[in-house]
Parts: C-alpha cells; sequence; structure tokens
C-alpha cells in the first residue's frame, strides 16, 4: 500500500482506535495459547482453553490418586498447564535422580506461591523461599541444628517425651492422635525454643496447628487460583475474601512466632535460657542482620515441620499395624526376644525388624504425598527430548513413587521385609548413586531434601519400639462387635498430610509393662529440672 495513503489515515483521531485495535488483537491472540501445551513439553492430559488442566485438579479431592493414574498413562515425566503456570511431575525414580539430585543447581528453586509466600507467608517461609542467599543461610543455621552428627544430642529429648507419649496412650488411648502430636511438637520446641510442650491443649501448641492447617488447606491448588492467573491479583479484597483471609492469617503467624522470640530472649536475658535454635539464630542475626520477622518464620516454620511430620507417620504406622497385625506380631517377637519385658527399648538397641518397620512405615503413608512443595527450574532444560522451561514448578511425586510396584511389589501391602537387607539410614539412602537402591522419596530428594529426616528416624525408631513393646494395636469394634475398618488410603490433602480420622483399639500388652511405662513417665517428671540437661517446663518447676 502507498506509504503516502496509510498516512492519511494515521491522524491524531485515528491512532489511539489503532493501538487500542493492536492490543486487542494481542489479547486474543495471547488468551488463545493459554492453557495450551505445546508440543515439546511432556505429555500430559488434554487442556482446554486458559484453564489448561487446572480444571481436572479442581475437580478430585485425592490429588495424590489423580496423579497417580496420570503417571500411568503418561510415563516416568508429563507436564500439567495451570492457567499461566507449567508444572512438570517426576513419577520414576531415575528422573528424580537425572534431574533433582545431578541438576540440583537448576532445580532448587521454588515457583511463585502469591498466596502461601507473598500474602500468609511475607515472604519469609522457608519451605517457599528461592533458592538464594538468604534460603542458604536459613538452611546453613538449621543444618547445624539437625547434622547427622548434632542429632546424637536429641536422644535425651526423645526419650523423656516418648516417655510421657506411652503413658498417655495407656492412659487415654482414644486420644493417641493428640499424644503423637504432642510428642512431636514437644521434641521440637524442645530445642528449638528451649521449652517443653507438655499438653497438646495449651493455647500456644493449637495455635500452631490451627494455624497450620488453615495455611495447608489455603496453600492447596484449589485455593490458590492467585498463583496461576497472577492478574486476580488486582482485585481488591472485598472481592476476594482468600486474598483478605491469608493477609490476616500472616498477622496471626507473625505475632504468635514473634511471642515465641521474645520468651527466648527474656530467658536468655534471666540466665534460665538452655542452650536452643534460637540462641545460634540471635548470635548468626547479630552478624547478619536480619530482620525479627525473618527470625520468626524461620524458627516457627521450622516447629511447624518438625511438629506434623513425625505425628503423621506415627499415625500412619499405627493403621498398618491395626491392619496387617502379622508385621506387629513379627516386630514384638523381635523386642521380647532382644529387650525382653523388664525394661523398655532404647535407642541403642539393634532391632533389625524394627528397622524395617520404620522404613516401611515412611515408604507406605508417606507425610509430603506431593513431595511438600514443588521445586522449581532456574534455567531453561531438556530431558528426554523433552523442553522443561524456566520458572516450572517440579514435583517429586511421593506418593507414585513409593507405590511403584516395579520397585516395591503388591505396594499397599505393608511388608517391611522388603528392607532385609538395607541397612543404610535416611540421609545416606538419599545421596544413594544407585537410585534403584533408595529406601523411599518421603524426604524429597536434592538439595531440598528434608533437613530434619535424621532427627525424624530417630524419633520413629525408638517410638515405634516403645510402642510395640508396650501396646497392641487392633482394630475397634462396631456395636454389633465388627470390626471398624481403618482405610489403608485415606489421606488428608496439604502440604503435609497424615491418614485420615481414624478409630482402633490401643491396649496394653499385659499390666506389668503398662505399670513400668507409666512408672519410667512418672520417674521422669520428678527429674524434669534437672534431667536430660537443659530441659525446663514450666508446667513442673514446682513439683
Amino acid at each position: 500500500m502507498d506509504p503516502v495513503r496509510v498516512s492519511k489515515f494515521i491522524t491524531p483521531t485515528t491512532w489511539p482506535l489503532i493501538v487500542a485495535g493492536i492490543a486487542i488483537v494481542a489479547l486474543v491472540i495471547r488468551f488463545r495459547n493459554l492453557g495450551q501445551r505445546p508440543k515439546n513439553y511432556p505429555p500430559g492430559p488434554p487442556t482446554i482453553p486458559i484453564l489448561g488442566n487446572l480444571h481436572l485438579l479442581l475437580s478430585t479431592n485425592d490429588v495424590h490418586l489423580k496423579f497417580q493414574k496420570w503417571a500411568e498413562e503418561y510415563g516416568p515425566i508429563y507436564s500439567l498447564i495451570l492457567g499461566t503456570k507449567t508444572m512438570i511431575v517426576l513419577n520414576h525414580r531415575q528422573a528424580v535422580k537425572d534431574l533433582l539430585d545431578h541438576k540440583s543447581t537448576q532445580y532448587s528453586s521454588r515457583p511463585d506461591m502469591y498466596i502461601g509466600q507473598d500474602l500468609i507467608s511475607g515472604g519469609y517461609r522457608l519451605v517457599f523461599m528461592k533458592y538464594n542467599d538468604e534460603w542458604r543461610l536459613a538452611r546453613k543455621m538449621i543444618h547445624n541444628l539437625l547434622n547427622v552428627k548434632k542429632a546424637v544430642d536429641y536422644v535425651p529429648y526423645q526419650e523423656l517425651e516418648l516417655k510421657q507419649m506411652l503413658s498417655d496412650m495407656i492412659d487415654e488411648p482414644t486420644g493417641f492422635h493428640d499424644h503423637v502430636r504432642r510428642y512431636s511438637t514437644s521434641l521440637v520446641t524442645s530445642f528449638v525454643f528451649g521449652w517443653r510442650s507438655p499438653s497438646f491443649h495449651d493455647p500456644a501448641v493449637k495455635q500452631i496447628y490451627d494455624g497450620f492447617e488453615e495455611f495447608a488447606v489455603a496453600s492447596q491448588v484449589s485455593s490458590s487460583l492467585l498463583d496461576y492467573f497472577p492478574i486476580l491479583r488486582r482485585l481488591p479484597d472485598f472481592v476476594n475474601p482468600m486474598s483478605k483471609r491469608a493477609k490476616a492469617l500472616h498477622q496471626e503467624e507473625l505475632t504468635l512466632y514473634k511471642s515465641y522470640l521474645t520468651r527466648v530472649r527474656k530467658r536468655i536475658a534471666d540466665g534460665t535460657s538452655p542452650p536452643c535454635f534460637c540462641d545460634d539464630m540471635f548470635k548468626s542475626q547479630e552478624k547478619n542482620g536480619f530482620t525479627d520477622d525473618w527470625a520468626s518464620y524461620v524458627s516457627g516454620t521450622l516447629l511447624e515441620a518438625g511438629s506434623d511430620t513425625t505425628a503423621s507417620i506415627f499415625l500412619g504406622f499405627i493403621v498398618a499395624m491395626v491392619n496387617f497385625p502379622e508385621a506387629q506380631k513379627k516386630a514384638q517377637e523381635e523386642l521380647d526376644r532382644i529387650v525382653g519385658p523388664n525394661r523398655l527399648p532404647r535407642m541403642d538397641d539393634d532391632l533389625p525388624y524394627i528397622r524395617m518397620v520404620v522404613k516401611e512405615s515412611l515408604r507406605y503413608l508417606p507425610s509430603s504425598i506431593m513431595g511438600i512443595v514443588p521445586h522449581a527450574t532456574s534455567t531453561d532444560d531438556y530431558y528426554k527430548g523433552y523442553f522443561i522451561p524456566k520458572n516450572a514448578g517440579v514435583v517429586c511425586n511421593v506418593w507414585t513413587l513409593n507405590n511403584d510396584p516395579e520397585r516395591y511389589p503388591e505396594p499397599r501391602v505393608f511388608r517391611p521385609e522388603r528392607f532385609e537387607n538395607d541397612f543404610s539410614r535416611a540421609g545416606e539412602s538419599a545421596a544413594q548413586n544407585n537410585v534403584d537402591e533408595r529406601d523411599h522419596f518421603t524426604f524429597g530428594a536434592g538439595r531440598r531434601v528434608c533437613p530434619g529426616l535424621n532427627v525424624a528416624e530417630r524419633s520413629l525408631y525408638l517410638g515405634i519400639a516403645q510402642m510395640l513393646w508396650a501396646l497392641n494395636f487392633k482394630h475397634a469394634k462396631d456395636e454389633r462387635g465388627n470390626d471398624i475398618p481403618v482405610d489403608i488410603n485415606a489421606v488428608t490433602q496439604g502440604i503435609v498430610c497424615r491418614p485420615a480420622p481414624f478409630k482402633c483399639l490401643i491396649e496394653p500388652r499385659d499390666p506389668q509393662r503398662a505399670a513400668m511405662a507409666q512408672k519410667a513417665w512418672s520417674n521422669a517428671k520428678e527429674m524434669l529440672m534437672t534431667l536430660p540437661d537443659g530441659i525446663i517446663s514450666t508446667q513442673y518447676a514446682n513439683m
């Protein structure tokens, strides 16, 4: 077309219309492609415009089973298109090893999480932090607290808290859900803040769990549309109740976590605080200059993670014992043979079958069925001929990995013997060069592997040994005397999962063992001011 003629149409009056037209065409093109899977991405379920695959996740309650079904259909690696975001799902142990372990520098970040990190957490939640200097600093401090050598120092804490848990189960067996959660919470408050949590019904303990459960729900796919469609973030709070509630939850969390720091600082000033994580963190704060808000969330989310995960595995173990009594019987036979009836099991007891039960419990009902939080790519990458874009979320599909029939024949059968020849500790197994020899993926992979795995493994070993030494776990009965079933596949959803609420019958194996367990806790209460060294309990201070 003649440029002179064209220039006649471009006038001050028509120019805005031309710009608007171009913008509309660009938006149409963009939204036409939104939700589509590029041809060079890993395969995945069919998409629809705008939403991609998001509608498939919004329409299911058991996301982990949906992910497992897609793994069977699309293979070791597939992709999901979630609005404007891409999620890569790893379903085979070799893919996890190749990407999350061998390319950990590229695969150790986190995707943008506007609801969970920006709004609820103020950008401070460690588990959601990007792979940056702040995360590395926090991780270094936590490694100093939880590394394999330091984990041995917490055995006295574990022994003390397990004495109370065992006694509580004998006194109030129907409250076992609360007893295991109190145990894991008190263990973490002891070495993070320097005090015990003697009761699950303590308001501060309840606030931890209630807040974390609300956070876990708010961070699910169905609640995080603002993550997948950033344009929605511009909506005012009065038409976006999730955003308003997320900001309020942040203030509640921050107030709680800051109160813990204030309490520790006061005890340090009074000279009544034992050595704890916060003490070291304050020294690092003086050196590195991070804020109290940052410090509050690092210590607070460390408490969250430690208090719920171990409790979840204990509950999964009980589910397995009720449904697979033959495993319970074998474990008790070993305990009777090696420990005997006259003392409780100790950490230094060599109990091979208990070791297998611990590994199988971690595999069978993991606390992180979707790998807790997706990793994210920091660069573009290619794998098996597929393109993986920068900033894609990358899921370690733990439920599918832990139930791979090729690696674990009859995976929904609780069979400790499958680990008969596996003598590796959790950290050693996670670092195996031969991924076919890895025990399970419950603790994650790569540089984001759970830093508390050494402490958790010891808690499970001693706790499972003592519970099976003292107690029997059976089906509860209904009014007609029939067994009340316990579903081996029913789990809650969220960042940290646990078995859905269930009933069971917990009984002492005999009166002598029950009396010994209760006496052990009675003696421990009397000595709490001096043994183990450094544990201070305000509840028992005047006993």
